[in-house]
């Protein structure tokens, strides 16, 4: 069973007086009806997501499209003015009956969605490598150093991260020729440690070897709230 997530913040560095934004990974684990209808787990939710300026929700099981707009109400109904959230989301992704969303809420505020897309896992000799194909996202913003940023998020299944991530390269490849981005994220929960993906294994991983990508998040580091597990599995 999947466990517990903490969520993760990337910043982006500020230069002289442009501002820094807060950007966030959030697995949510099964966020549906149940954890929809929890004041305690909603109101811990909304907390979070206060505190970034973009956030990447996970784990949304949503077939009836109610749970972003009852988080815009929440976040958006005692805010002064000019401080408003708003979000993008991806259609319900995964083999067989068992679906997920992606979403991205953001201050508009602070920055816009400049274009977004669902990746097309259809490579000759290697379709259907991802169970959640990446729902990537091109950011821009007048008010930080660096204007516009692709974020490409993923949510692994366990069994198969290390050929999930590497895949990640490929998508690289094919959001650069799309859109000619030079700034990327890559951020979720790709179960990237402990037995999922071993030592061993990240020679096989391309966004490793490839000394062009940074791993921001440390393998030592433990992204879960579980007393019992210290892996690195959100990145």
């Amino acid at each position: 069973m999947p466990q517990p997530r903490t969520f993760l913040l990337l910043l982006l560095l500020s230069i002289s007086s442009a501002l820094a934004l807060k950007i966030c990974s959030f697995n949510v684990r099964s966020f549906g009806e149940a954890k929809k209808a929890n004041k305690n787990a909603m109101d811990v939710i909304v907390k979070v997501i206060k505190r970034c300026d973009i956030i990447l929700l996970m784990e949304i099981k949503d077939s009836n499209n109610i749970i972003c707009p009852m988080l815009m109400e929440k976040l958006n109904g005692n805010l002064r003015r000019g401080i408003m959230y708003n979000y993008v989301i991806s259609s319900r992704l995964g083999r067989n009956t068992y679906k997920e969303q992606y979403a991205f809420l953001y201050r508009e505020k602070l920055v816009s969605v400049k274009k977004r897309y669902l990746y097309h896992d259809y490579q000759a000799g290697d379709t259907d490598v991802f169970s959640r194909e990446p729902f990537v996202v091109w950011f821009q913003s007048p008010h930080t150093a660096v204007k516009d940023f692709v974020i490409v998020p993923l949510h692994t299944t366990p069994e198969t991260s290390v050929k999930e991530i590497d895949e990640l390269a490929d998508v690289y490849v094919d959001v650069k020729r799309r859109w000619k981005a030079e700034n990327f994220i890559f951020m979720g929960d790709f179960n990237a440690g402990c037995s999922y993906v071993p030592k061993k294994a990240w020679k096989n991983i391309r966004l490793r070897t490839d000394l062009g990508f940074v791993w921001l998040i440390g393998d030592q580091e433990d992204t879960t709230v579980k007393k019992s597990t210290s892996c690195a599995y959100d990145r």
